[in-house]
């Protein structure tokens, strides 16, 4: 690990800090109180305070904001969170990781567009961590009007900044440990027109990896936001962003693998030229994404009548990437060269024949030796002698492939809300209603490029030598809700219904009689309720919440062609919390209980499972299907005390349960009902101390996560750990004349440097990232 920046950034932070003003004056802020219980509404639910967003480094992707809120799990596969393939998130045993989507994600609160990896988008693709304002995290039954077809679990909510009402320039660079950098510009507009302001940033960012320092990460970003009040009752509002990010990957491992060795991923920084070694090469482990995101909004008040409306559409675009250690034989070439070494030939559809691991100089495949033995030992325990050149004469010449797995998507859709309030002397009725409307539609398609030179690099053929599949997949969904909410001076209660009505289509490129149209994941009428009522002691009130919650079917699970569709049921939760929340001038405190069914878990089967190693051909095979359900149950408190002017100090505990129940046995799973939810976390608590003094301010923060099983059998666990952060920021007065304002913020991200296993997925593990440290300068104009 490069240390010499994190000793450079404490140097300089020092130096800062003498030339910062020493003298304290009478007229310095306290420090902002620290609010962390929410809403007053009958669900649980969370906001992020800027002490949390503090103690990340602006590198750092916008969702580690929340990891300090009860019940939320965060883990990424470095401190910067510069690689969505290993990003997990966990909230009361409900996931987002590479096959499961289960929490819900919005952006000013507008449907993200699923959360998977595959051609999905978490809220780190559309808001900048500068631009950020605050994340709501709703952690179960949440509001009725949430805007998604996933949100089993609860919604996370990702708001941006609006522009100043005063023109200024922003301009921010940040450096970290592994070769980690950021340059961010935001330029405020001030009033461009009547009661009109705007700002616009551009950023770009790059880091390699912690393992071995041979990733080549970037990120480009670009965004805009305007807000005008065209008269005292209606208003205006926009945002666009572009996003565009290469990330190479971070690998997981098994239990066996970190106790081997917990600092390597199993990933190389070095092309051998032998394709079986090479299939592990980081820099073909690749994610590529552009999003296009985009949204207009009008909103109207007046004494009696609210409305809010909007318009949004994102594009997104992108591949995965992987290199696969051999071609594969589509074409039956008696007494001629490979058809597949002939970059003019593309081969649509249709399946692998075999493999093809050496040729001679002419082009034809070539077999091992008889008997032989391999000497490759690794990866994945060792090659066979198909893939070992030892096993060949000298003429042999390496090959592989590189594969690409293309995503394309479009989503268009419109959000309406509207609230009426009928005030007596005696209450206060607010009815509410709205729709959501999506059209959505996805291309996939999957193909397989020869590398020109195994021997040399991963470079490769542009023309692929085969396309193995192309799909579109097209879905609309249309939500309604009604709710009714009346409010007494004591107490409010509410009652509500939604329903989502959802359409699927598969179309096929190649074969039409794989087309798949009109499949129905309608939900029932959904009921929501809940209470809010205040109880005799000052700033203390209850709060009880009842929500059924839906997940539609995946346009995923038409991806595969031996899914039985009409024995297929979208996914549904029943949420139930309970809890009490206190409010006073020093001390905020939060206690929730909860208690979730979730129903018809929808997982993935495989056509085999290999013992070790990737199928890197299974394409459209194996199968989706519901295996039972999950109960979860727990409690999470939260409280956060002023400890006189300067200090503050804030805790939070989760205790949760969540098993398995009603699996199949027949699917042969390994999973019995009782079993804990792999990755789903039963201990989990924080501590933070924050200080802020005049131009002063730093914090320290401890997150402690509990044993969790790595598989649904529970025969290995990932043991607990503990991740301290550090910040510490002054603001400096300016030396230079239009300057408003300086800033320095150093941050240290596990401090104490703790080995650990972090974000579970697919029944293994990501390693978590070491100890990280970044230094942010910031000036304002």
């Amino acid at each position: 690990m490069n240390t010499k920046l994190s000793y450079l950034s404490l140097a300089c932070l020092a130096a800062m800090n003498t030339n910062a003003m020493a003298e304290e004056e009478a007229t310095e802020a306290a420090v902002e109180r620290i609010q962390v219980v929410g809403k007053s509404v009958s669900y649980a639910n969370n906001e992020t305070t800027e002490s949390m967003l503090k103690q990340q480094s602006n590198l750092t992707s916008v969702l580690a904001g929340i990891d300090n809120l009860p019940g939320v799990l965060i883990n990424e596969g470095d401190t910067f969170g510069s690689d969505d393939w290993s990003t997990t998130v966990s909230i009361r045993g409900f996931q987002i990781s590479l096959d499961e989507q289960q929490i819900g994600i919005t952006v000013d609160g507008i449907a993200n567009g699923n959360s998977n990896y595959g051609g999905g988008a978490k809220a780190n693709r559309f808001i900048d961590t500068e631009n950020l304002a605050l994340i709501e995290v709703s952690q179960g039954t949440a509001d009725i009007a949430s805007r998604s077809n996933e949100a089993l679990g609860g919604t996370l909510n990702f708001t941006t900044i609006s522009p100043t009402e005063e023109e200024n320039l922003l301009m921010s660079v940040s450096l970290g440990d592994f070769d980690a950098r950021k340059y961010f510009v935001r330029y405020n507009t001030g009033e461009i027109a009547r009661d009109t302001y705007a700002w616009v940033s551009v950023s770009s960012a790059s880091n390699t990896d912690w393992v071995n320092q041979s990733a080549e990460n970037r990120k480009d970003h670009i965004a805009a936001k305007l807000i005008s009040d065209l008269n005292a009752e209606w208003g205006l509002s926009a945002y666009v962003s572009y996003d565009d990010s290469h990330e190479d990957n971070y690998q997981r491992v098994s239990k066996a693998q970190f106790e081997t060795n917990p600092e390597s991923d199993r990933l190389t920084a070095e092309w051998t030229g032998v394709p079986y070694v090479d299939q592990l090469y980081r820099k073909g482990w690749s994610t590529l994404r552009e999003n296009l995101f985009a949204y207009v909004q009008a909103d109207y008040e007046s004494d009696n009548l609210s409305f809010s409306g909007n318009v949004y559409f994102h594009d997104n675009s992108g591949r995965g990437d992987w290199v696969p250690p051999y071609l594969n034989d589509l074409t039956v070439d008696t007494g001629r060269p490979e058809t597949e070494l002939d970059s003019t030939t593309t081969v649509r559809g249709g399946s692998s024949n075999g493999i093809i691991t050496f040729v001679d100089r002419e082009g034809f495949a070539l077999a091992p030796a008889d008997n032989c033995v391999s000497s490759i030992v690794f990866p994945y325990g060792g090659a066979g002698p198909a893939f070992d050149a030892d096993c060949f004469g000298p003429e042999a010449i390496p090959v592989g492939s590189y594969r690409h797995t293309h995503y394309g998507k479009q989503r268009f859709g419109f959000n309406a809300d509207l609230a009426y309030i009928i005030t007596t002397d005696s209450f206060e009725n607010v009815t509410r209603a709205g729709i959501w409307f999506e059209d959505y539609s996805r291309d996939e398609y999957r193909d397989w490029h020869k590398i020109i030179d195994s021997a040399s690099s991963f470079e490769f053929d542009h023309t692929p030598y085969w396309i193995q599949y192309d799909r579109s997949f097209a879905v609309d969904t249309t939500m309604l809700y009604l709710e009714n909410e009346i409010d007494f001076e004591w107490a409010k209660a509410r009652v509500g219904v939604k329903k989502f009505i959802v359409e699927l289509d598969s179309k096929d490129n190649f074969d039409a009689s794989n087309n798949v149209a009109g499949i129905d994941s309608d939900s029932d009428a959904l009921l929501s309720a809940g209470i809010v009522a205040n109880l005799p002691i000052e700033g203390l009130e209850v709060f009880a919440g009842y929500a059924e919650n839906f997940a539609a079917i995946k346009d995923t699970v038409l991806e595969r062609d031996a899914s039985t569709l009409t024995q297929i049921e979208p996914e549904t939760a029943e949420n139930f919390d309970l809890g009490l929340r206190y409010n006073s001038e020093f001390i905020d405190a939060s206690l929730t209980f909860y208690s979730i069914d979730f129903e018809n878990r929808i997982t993935f089967l495989p056509p085999d499972t290999p013992d070790a190693g990737i199928d890197y051909n299974i394409g459209t095979n194996g199968s989706y299907v519901n295996v039972g359900g999950i109960e979860s149950e727990g409690i999470e408190a939260s409280l956060s005390i002023q400890l006189g002017e300067y200090f503050s100090l804030y805790g939070s505990y989760t205790n949760n349960e969540s098993t398995y129940k009603d699996v199949p046995d027949e699917l042969g799973l390994g999973i019995e009902a009782g079993n804990t939810v792999f990755g789903s976390v039963e201990d989990m608590f924080v501590v933070s101390l924050d200080y802020n003094k005049g131009n002063y301010s730093a914090g320290l923060s401890n997150k402690y996560v509990g044993d969790r099983f790595i598989d649904a059998a529970n025969t290995s666990v990932a043991e607990a750990y503990s991740v301290a952060d550090l910040y510490a920021a002054v603001d400096i007065e300016p030396a230079f004349e239009g300057v408003q304002n300086m800033q320095v913020r150093f941050t240290l991200n596990n401090l104490f440097d703790e080995s650990y296993l972090g974000g579970i997925a697919g029944q293994s593990a990501w390693i978590g990232a070491p100890r990280t440290a970044a230094v942010n300068l910031q000036f304002t104009f």
